[in-house]
């Protein structure tokens, strides 16, 4: 919550009331002081010049100022700072700091005969009033930040509050809802005119997931008009092969055949993946039965161990297309024993061979890519397919890398069923 842009903008905008507060207290303070301290010299000097005055005339003072004769003295009397400051100008005015509770100011002016006036003026009302002004200061402050506060941190929700649905879009997009647009909510956006640097992110984020989502559209696009195009000529290539005479040569034109006609098929599954047009047909599926037939149909040796025997609602064909293609994955780009785990709603197929590229694992899989040369052979179709039908059955798919080495697939089913242990373990 403290790392958020609100509370920073809210910080940021207190502490520059903070510094603003700090900077004019310290100048009032300071000019109200000089102020104070030049009109009570000033008073110090009349004084001291009235006091001169009369006792050059011998008079008495008029009613109101200190008798002359308390303030008449040697100038050996005088405070040690005063009689320094005496020396250098006459008259000459000291401030007098040093008593904890009073404060006075101090004039002197010579009279002759060593003998100088020296009145004092008291100050500590005039500095109990400057006590007061920087009080009252402080509160005003503390009253003033007390409405900033919430203000800067309002104004800087309405921010917050845009960029948070920026980044939830972004994230949408990211999950691959390419028809998510920051520009939805036109008001929300406008508020503030609409031109700001969150409406330049705004209008960048959109204009990304329209380019992403032309770009998609037309691979797509590509992949399912390859495979129609190619799928008509394709059976005619079967139906002939099958006319040719038995040879090594027809034998080696036999398995190509096939190898074709599984690519075209695995494109025209993901077309139809493409479309959203899958449906699920869920019932009552044995995981564990269902595993080993997967694996037995692939035709690899392949492990199979249940702890207990786990029952999901799912789809057994889907399910099977994908423990499939993942089987043969681990066979093809990784190393034995590949082993498949079957557990409660949760189904893991391991490899122990060099694990997924981390380009794979960051992006996730994507067709036509098998990583390095050398880490095996295929169309990179079987991950793509394992994925877009696990999200047609509502499962999650995860790949990751296992610490020891090796590649593990995890394949989590959506919960319907309870699961009754029986443990078992078969080898395939």
């Amino acid at each position: 919550m403290l790392g958020s842009l609100r509370w920073k903008l809210a910080a940021l905008i207190t502490l520059a009331c903070c510094a603003i507060v700090t900077v004019v207290g310290i100048l009032v303070h300071r000019t109200t002081l000089e102020r104070t301290m030049r009109l009570g010299e000033e008073r110090a000097l009349v004084s001291a010049a009235e006091v001169a005055d009369k006792h050059r005339r011998d008079a008495p003072p008029e009613e109101g100022l200190v008798p002359y004769t308390e303030s008449i003295m040697s100038v050996d009397e005088l405070p040690p700072p005063l009689r320094a400051r005496l020396a250098v100008e006459s008259p000459a005015t000291w401030y007098d700091d040093l008593r904890s509770e009073e404060r006075w100011m101090w004039a002197a002016q010579p009279v002759g005969d060593g003998l100088v006036a020296a009145p004092t003026i008291d100050m500590t009302s005039d500095l109990r009033g400057l006590t007061a002004l920087d009080r009252a200061m402080v509160r005003a402050a503390l009253t003033a930040l007390a409405v900033v506060l919430p203000v800067s941190m309002g104004i800087a929700e309405l921010a917050n509050r845009r960029l948070r649905r920026v980044a939830a879009t972004a994230r949408r997009i990211a999950d691959g809802d390419l028809d998510a647009r920051v520009a939805a909510d036109r008001r929300g956006l406008s508020r503030w005119g609409g031109r700001d640097e969150i409406a330049g992110i705004s209008a960048a984020v959109d204009s990304m997931a329209a380019s992403l989502q032309h770009r998609l559209l037309a691979e797509q696009r590509f992949t399912a008009d390859v495979a129609h195009d190619l799928r008509t000529p394709l059976m005619g290539l079967v139906a002939a092969v099958e006319l040719l005479e038995e040879s090594e040569a027809t034998d080696l034109v036999r398995d190509r055949v096939r190898v074709l006609r599984s690519l075209v098929e695995d494109l025209l599954e993901v077309s139809r993946l493409d479309t959203g047009a899958e449906v699920a047909e869920r019932v009552r599926v044995p995981l564990l039965e269902v595993a080993e037939e997967s694996a037995a149909r692939v035709g690899v040796e392949t492990r199979v161990t249940a702890s207990g025997n786990p029952v999901a609602e799912t789809d057994p064909r889907r399910l099977d297309r994908i423990l499939a293609n993942l089987v043969l994955n681990a066979h093809r780009h990784g190393a034995p024993p590949v082993e498949i785990t079957v557990r409660d709603h949760v189904i893991e197929v391991r490899d122990r061979g060099p694990g997924f590229p981390p380009e794979l694992l960051a992006d996730g899989p994507s067709r036509f890519r098998t990583g390095a040369a050398e880490r095996g052979r295929g169309h990179g179709l079987g991950l793509t397919i394992a994925l877009g039908q696990a999200q047609v059955i509502g499962a999650d798919l995860t790949l990751a890398n296992a610490p020891d080495g090796g590649a593990i697939a995890i394949l989590r089913l959506p919960r319907g069923l309870r699961s009754t242990d029986h443990p078992s373990g078969h080898l395939l």
